[in-house]
Parts: C-alpha cells; structure tokens; sequence
C-alpha cells in the first residue's frame, strides 16, 4: 500500500528522528549525467524545520553531486527506510537548494544543529510529495552504530587542510557541474 500526502505527519517525523540513516538522491537534467545517491546518518546533521522544510549538514567528503544537482535543477528525494520490526519506507520528493557558509539562510539554519567541522553548506529541502510504502523487503538490522571516521578524518586535515581539500575535490561534480565553488568558511 502506497500512502502520498504533501507534508510529513507525526507518523513520518517519529521515523526521521528515530532513524539512523538516510539516503538522498539528486540527478543532472543531461541524459547522460550521473544519478547521485548518498547515505547520509551522523547525529545532530538532520533537522526537520517544519511539516514541509527538511534541512541537513552537507559535510565536507569525496563528491559534490548534491550542491551540483540542485544548482541546476533543484530536484532532490530523500528516503529512510525502517530497519526494525515494523517495516516502513518513507520518500520525501522536493524542491531543494544548497546554502552557502555565511548567507543569510544558512545563518538560520545552523542553530538548529550541532558542531561539526569540515562544513561545507546547508542542504534544504521543501516538501512536494511524501510517500510511505510497505518496506517488507527491506531487512531488520538492529544495532546500528555511528562510525567516527569523518570526524577523525576532518580533525587530521585540520581548517586549511579541509579548505584545500573542498578547493580541489569538490568544485565541480563528477559530470563537470560546478558545485559548491570557493569554499568560504567551514565550523
């Protein structure tokens, strides 16, 4: 059974905080781009603003699809799945935009979430479309824990190291798309 609704309920707001990992997908208008989709899962990196804005920490790592994909086209769906005994999987399909350190809107945002290092921007989503369906096929994984290796990572290359890090990796997408340009600041 498929249920489709424009905002996310209690039901869907209980399952994003309890979750411990997400998945967002994003894409190029080119036929020939690549299809982004990035697990997602560290604590206080999420955060549900109200029923139709969702918005989270875009860190500092290997690609730059997302802030790219949303550049061009704003499209973006995010999903959850439930893990535990009740199955459920929840996709929410929006219009999303990439906030800069230092602009207005990301100075809103980042209270709403806890410190990190390696920065890189705000990624936030408004809500068009929430779907739940069954998930039976999904299976039960119990006991998921946080890995500390991004933050172990961050904390070795240090501000510069991660500035230079997101100059060289991350201004363009793998397809060429520019993405999150000159970085600015990172917390």
């Amino acid at each position: 059974m498929l249920d489709t609704m424009n905002h996310l309920g209690p039901k869907e707001i209980a399952q994003i905080s309890a979750a411990s990992i997400y998945f967002v997908a994003t894409a190029p208008l080119s036929a020939h781009g690549s299809v982004n989709l990035s697990p997602k899962g560290m604590r206080d990196t999420l955060a549900i603003v109200d029923d139709a804005t969702i918005a989270y920490l875009d860190l500092t790592g290997s690609g730059a699809e997302t802030a790219a994909h949303l550049a061009e086209n704003g499209r973006i769906t995010m999903m959850w799945c439930s893990f535990d005994e009740s199955p459920n999987i929840l996709r929410v399909y929006g219009t999303g935009r990439a906030h800069r350190p230092g602009s207005h809107r990301f100075v809103e945002l980042l209270a709403l979430f806890g410190p990190h290092l390696g920065v890189r921007g705000i990624v936030e989503l408004r809500v068009h479309s929430v779907k739940n369906s069954c998930g039976f096929g999904v299976p039960v994984a119990l006991g998921m824990s946080e890995r500390e290796d991004l933050d172990a990572w961050m904390e070795r290359k240090g501000t510069e190291g991660l500035l230079d890090y997101q100059r060289r990796k991350n201004a363009l997408s793998i397809d060429g798309l520019p993405s999150w340009g000159d970085p600015g600041i990172t917390i």
